[in-house]
């Protein structure tokens, strides 16, 4: 994983697919065949999970769960688990964004065929297997959502306190034993389409890194099921939650309202709970970005109920026992495994532990400070820019920029004139239209051991293909798909002739 490599950052939601949003048919093996034909070796995607609030895969009901949402139709269809007449009512989806309204409303009733026709199968074999080997976290996910899906989605903090605080799980799991089985059902042909898709990338030299966010959403099984890992009070509401501190990009911060862990606990328990949520995810895939990193070194906490993210404080967490930890388990490997997320306000005490375990961190080109003049001080700060190309280092990953980034060409739209034409000089180009290719061989070119492209850019979309507007909750957020006709020849022509002449290939 850390040869000199390149590769293209897309979520398997915005894979083409005939349906609702991008699944794990035919769409995720030509996203497969697109790199190969590029010269990539990469695929970056974005968290797995079930999402929750926002359609958000940073918020999601599990962090062992697969999305039911990107489960293919098509495949089901080709194991005899769904007939044609079956797809008959699924309206055709062919629009460019994903409206999560409609496949909340539609995705379910087919998967619900499917599972319907499942249960006349007398061979279970293969699926009780599946059962056994991930009732470590299974068990309780699949009761978690069957229990949400008949209190109509209801947040589990506002259950039935028998049920609320897992006194007795007997009567409601007996009640609910078809639509635990239906849960635990699609999480086993999530698994079984999602291995297939796995082993196509490796057999065509193509690595996968995932994403992981450090804190976990409070509507959650994780936090239901281990309300002792997370620091509520005896009602389990929170006490505290997560968020950062105001910054250049709010004047408030950012409240994000995930509970924050009981971390010295988790230090007396060697870490276990963590042990097992990365051992899973390397499950599926080769090397996980942890997202907001710092937070293992200090993290801002937030009191429960303030409107803004302004009355926290840094709390220290213990990295370095962390990570240590890992090192335990995983060995040397351990920096081949994780990314670390190191944006935003980093202090000497992140790096320290970043590089301890030399752990690779990030540069985003849209983070550089271009100045909008030719004043020799601005000159000088923006030469020693971390994120400047000419100034990485060969154990980091580079970025045209990520999930939560304008596209390129958007966010050149949004610089005032004269920082344009700076960023265009320092390009050597005279075109706006050729600034992502002319972005995207300034990276691959660089010392950075591997760079990966957003796919937007690589399309040289405009700013409307965005994934990501933080902070926000606007209904275009996670919405984005590609066309079956960006996957052209010209495209992947352009991406590969550029990483043969920079030594990517």
């Amino acid at each position: 994983m850390n040869t000199r490599s390149s590769g293209i950052l897309i979520h398997p939601t915005s894979f083409t697919s005939k349906y609702g949003c991008g699944d794990l048919g035919d769409g995720a093996f030509k996203i497969i065949d697109f790199l190969k034909s590029s010269g990539q070796k990469i695929l970056q995607i974005l968290p797995l999970g079930p999402t929750g609030f926002g359609n958000s895969p940073y918020q999601s009901f599990s962090s062992f769960a697969g999305n039911p949402y990107l489960i293919s139709f098509d495949v089901l269809f080709q194991k005899g688990l769904l007939t044609k007449a079956d797809l008959e009512d699924y309206p055709l989806f062919n629009k460019s964004k994903i409206n999560y309204g409609f496949l909340f409303a539609n995705n379910f009733i087919i998967l619900n065929k499917a599972f319907y026709n499942f249960k006349k199968n007398k061979n279970k074999d293969d699926y009780l297997k599946f059962k056994k080997e991930n009732s470590y976290w299974l068990k309780d996910y699949s009761l978690f959502m069957a229990i949400k899906e008949n209190l109509n989605g209801a947040s589990w903090d506002i259950w039935d306190n028998d049920i609320k605080n897992r006194v007795n799980l007997t009567g409601i799991s007996k009640k609910l034993k078809d639509r635990v089985e239906f849960y635990s059902f699609i999480q086993w042909q999530f698994y079984f389409q999602w291995r297939n898709f796995l082993n196509y990338a490796h057999s065509n030299d193509i690595k996968i890194i995932g994403d992981m966010p450090i804190f976990v959403s409070y509507d959650s099984v994780e936090v239901w099921a281990n309300k002792e890992l997370f620091s509520l009070d005896e009602h389990g509401n929170p006490l505290y939650v997560a968020g950062v501190p105001p910054d250049y990009f709010s004047e408030t911060g950012q409240l994000w309202g995930n509970p924050v862990y009981k971390w010295e606990l988790m230090k007396e328990n060697n870490f276990e709970w963590w042990k097992k949520r990365i051992k899973h995810i390397l499950n599926f895939v080769d090397c996980v970005r942890i997202d907001h990193f710092r937070g293992f070194e200090s993290y801002w906490q937030i009191p429960f109920g303030e409107e803004t993210a302004i009355n926290g404080k840094w709390i220290k967490a213990p990295g370095f026992e962390f990570f240590s930890s890992l090192k335990d388990e995983f060995g040397d490997e351990l920096s081949e495994k994780i990314i670390a997320e190191d944006l935003g306000i980093i202090t000497d005490e992140i790096k320290k532990l970043r590089d301890q375990f030399n752990i690779s961190g990030m540069r985003v080109f849209e983070f550089v400070n271009f100045p909008n003049t030719n004043n020799k001080k601005q000159l000088n700060v923006f030469k020693n820019d971390l994120y400047l190309p000419e100034n990485y280092i060969e154990n980091c990953i580079a970025y045209s920029g990520t999930h939560d980034n304008n596209t390129l060409m958007g966010w050149f739209e949004s610089l005032e004139n004269k920082k344009q034409q700076f960023i265009l000089d320092y390009l050597e180009i005279n075109d706006n239209n050729k600034l992502s290719e002319a972005v995207i061989y300034k990276l691959a070119k660089s010392k950075a051991n591997r760079v990966i492209f957003l796919m937007q850019d690589i399309l040289r979309l405009q700013g409307d293909s965005r994934m990501n507007l933080p902070g926000t909750c606007d209904n275009n957020n996670w919405t984005w798909r590609i066309k079956e006709g960006h996957l052209s020849c010209e495209n992947s022509e352009n991406l590969y002739n550029i990483t043969r002449a920079t030594g990517r290939i």
